[in-house]
């Protein structure tokens, strides 16, 4: 029989004749004083440095790990079958048409631009900008709710005379928030996009009419509305890829944007929404500028008050000091990995979005104002500092 085993042996008998002895208190300190007689190195470092560490860690990151693993349990979407978007403004609209497979019209639809309105002012001056000479009405629908339930002034209708240019063109609507707390934002947000379908029938919309169904940061592109206004046989739901920008216009992610759609209204049928409800795709049809903002605090604003807020896992995420530096460096305000379904896109886009210098084929609003929304441009990090946002 070997040393240890002896050794081993003579140290749980003592153990054992120790523990009976004296009261049942002291009876037992010594048991765990036995207990943990026994133990080895190893498993002190296990219990009191390795579990807590690891515990501390899923705490802070375990969204990560959830995101890294997806494709283990999730698989992408069915891809979209996108339509090559053909377009230079020396070419006749005819010959585009039937670049694209498609007749001509002998007049243009009607086009209505309905969104839902926030407090992104200057992205909506962006895209009405770049939309008006194609729009015949812009339906906008303003809540004094955001979708997590919170209070919020109704920041449009403070703000109307920014926008005289559309006023007459333009069907404005408001609707009280309902205020439940602790309801999905989700329900919310769908309860304010059914408003905006009674607001598209105040506006005057008919059968075969152009509808534009997008966030206000989701702006399509003058030439593709231009296009399908007047191309006859466009599919009756088209999604528009979207080029996607974070913070400005310097951080260039992907062209991943899919939400965006042009409708060919049918009364009864078409339904304002903001998912998938088509397998067809048009071709780099505009821009999604997503968290692009002037001030920080109206990132702050968005960050508790979108369907995503959950988001927020930790308050310090809401430090102003904090958010401009994230800003700056284009990470992620949520510390999140990319929402990707290989790992193969997850790890190629881990870590900051690379800069663009490129401020080419952007609307054109902007650069003929660049001064005033320099922040939206290359170069321009640093954001103003403001205690609201009206």
């Amino acid at each position: 029989m070997s040393d240890g085993y002896y050794n081993s042996k003579k140290t749980d008998d003592l153990c054992e004749h120790v523990c009976g002895q004296g009261s049942k208190a002291a009876k037992t300190i010594s048991r765990l004083k036995c207990v943990l007689r026994g133990f080895d190195l190893r498993t002190y470092l296990l219990l009191f440095v390795l579990m807590p560490f690891g515990i501390l860690a899923i705490y802070l990151h375990g969204q990560k790990f959830t995101y890294f693993f997806r494709p283990l349990w999730e698989s992408p979407p069915k891809p979209f079958e996108t339509i090559p978007h053909y377009y230079n403004e020396n070419v006749t609209m005819e010959a585009l048409c039937s670049l694209h497979g498609w007749g001509i019209r002998e007049s243009p639809r009607r086009v209505f631009d309905a969104v839902l309105f926030s407090n992104e002012k200057d992205l909506l001056t962006v895209r009405w900008n770049e939309l008006y000479p194609y729009v015949t009405q812009f339906v906008l629908l303003e809540s004094n709710s955001t979708f997590t339930g919170l209070p919020k002034p109704l920041v449009f209708k403070s703000n109307k005379d920014q926008f005289k240019f559309v006023e007459s063109r333009l069907t404005y609507g408001t609707i009280g928030g309902r205020f439940r707390k602790g309801e999905n934002p989700f329900v919310e947000e769908a309860y304010q996009r059914v408003a905006l379908d009674q607001l598209l029938r105040i506006a005057g919309i008919e059968e075969d009419d152009l509808l534009i169904m997008s966030d206000v940061d989701e702006i399509p592109s003058a030439h593709t509305v231009n296009l399908l206004r007047w191309c006859d046989d466009i599919p009756p739901v088209l999604h528009l890829q979207l080029k996607n920008y974070l913070y400005s216009f310097e951080y260039y992610v992907d062209s991943k944007s899919w939400r965006a759609s042009i409708h060919r209204y049918s009364p009864g049928k078409t339904r304002y929404a903001h998912f998938r409800q088509s397998n067809v795709m048009l071709a780099d049809s505009g821009w999604h500028c997503s968290f692009c903002f002037r001030y920080v605090s109206e990132f702050i604003f968005k960050m508790k008050a979108y369907s995503h807020s959950d988001r927020v896992r930790f308050s310090h995420y809401l430090n102003p000091r904090r958010i401009q530096d994230v800003i700056c460096k284009g990470t992620d305000l949520f510390d999140m990995l990319p929402e990707e379904y290989t790992f193969k896109e997850i790890i190629g886009k881990m870590g900051p979005v690379p800069r663009s210098y490129s401020a080419v084929h952007l609307p054109s609003y902007l650069l003929d104002n660049a001064e005033q929304y320099k922040y939206l441009l290359p170069g321009n990090c640093m954001r103003e500092k403001q205690t609201g946002f009206m």
